[in-house]
């Protein structure tokens, strides 16, 4: 008499070592890809204007600040809406990322659920939409450039992709490490809604830095500590360029001080991503019970 058939059953775990998951990550780009496509479509979805409501917010930016600050404030800084939204910019992507990006893992609870993939795809594909609607956002800014026939400084350009990778690994670290809180205390979120307020104020968006040095005394190095401070100025500068800063510091104001700068932020972002997907490969573990 014959033995009745047993059905194989394959078993998914996770990769264990840190190389393991890059290497996951990689080979479920697509996905990446993919996540990231649903999610631009599904934040315009049945909207007429669609993806050009992302162009809309900027150009907004720019007719109120130059209606405010220029013509009826007469603001002290030259042509403040290309000085502001030079910042705006980034924390736009940065804010956006770092929100969607905490709600990614318990907003597709039902994905982590019922399939095995990366579950770190989740926070980077909110950091990959931020990213589109970043560079979307930066076209405005290039055509208000060249509308106002403000000059750039085409040396400084350079520090635009050094400060966007930088920007790029701080939002993933956050998110990844945001994402996993979120699944095991609720209220992550809504610190993060409070964080982001009071973090906005102390970054040198809409006011000069030198404001903020002389507040401090004089020093730039404990408002460098921002990890954003960096980040905004490295593109203020190399979109706006410069409206004579305080004596104090105007010596250290050069290329290398700014390029020294983000590669500090890049280096202890980097870092810091490392460690976050360490925690997040952790904290996944007991994802679904607690969704």
């Amino acid at each position: 008499m014959s033995r009745p058939r047993t059905s194989s059953i394959r078993t998914v775990t996770p990769t264990a070592s840190l190389v393991g998951r890059l290497r996951d990550l990689l080979r479920y780009r697509e996905l990446l890809v993919n996540l990231v496509r649903m999610e631009l479509r599904s934040k315009y979805k049945s909207s007429a204007l669609g993806f050009a409501w992302s162009l809309l917010n900027p150009v907004m930016y720019l007719v109120v600040f130059t209606v405010a600050f220029d013509l009826i404030l007469n603001a002290a800084v030259p042509r403040y809406p290309i000085y502001i939204l030079s910042g705006l910019l980034v924390w736009n992507f940065f804010t956006s990322a770092l929100m969607a990006g905490t709600y990614s893992i318990v907003n597709n609870a039902g994905l982590v659920n019922k399939v095995w993939f990366p579950r770190e795809i989740l926070p980077l594909a909110a950091v990959g939409a931020a990213l589109v609607h970043f560079f979307l956002q930066t076209t405005v800014l290039a055509a208000a450039l060249v509308v106002f026939r403000h000059p750039v400084d085409w040396q400084y350009v350079v520090l635009l992709p050094i400060g966007l990778l930088a920007l790029v690994q701080l939002a993933a670290a956050l998110t990844l490490l945001l994402s996993a809180a979120n699944v095991y205390l609720r209220d992550v979120a809504h610190f993060v809604e409070l964080a982001i307020l009071a973090w906005f104020w102390v970054t040198p968006i809409i006011y000069p830095f030198t404001q903020l040095t002389e507040a401090l005394g004089g020093r730039a190095w404990p408002a460098l500590l921002n990890p954003v401070t960096p980040i905004v100025l490295g593109f203020q500068r190399a979109f706006y360029g410069v409206f004579g800063e305080a004596p104090v510091i105007r010596a250290s104001l050069d290329f290398g001080w700014y390029c020294r700068n983000l590669l500090i932020v890049g280096a202890a972002s980097g870092l810091l991503l490392l460690v976050a997907l360490r925690v997040f490969r952790r904290l996944e573990a007991n994802f679904a019970e607690e969704l």
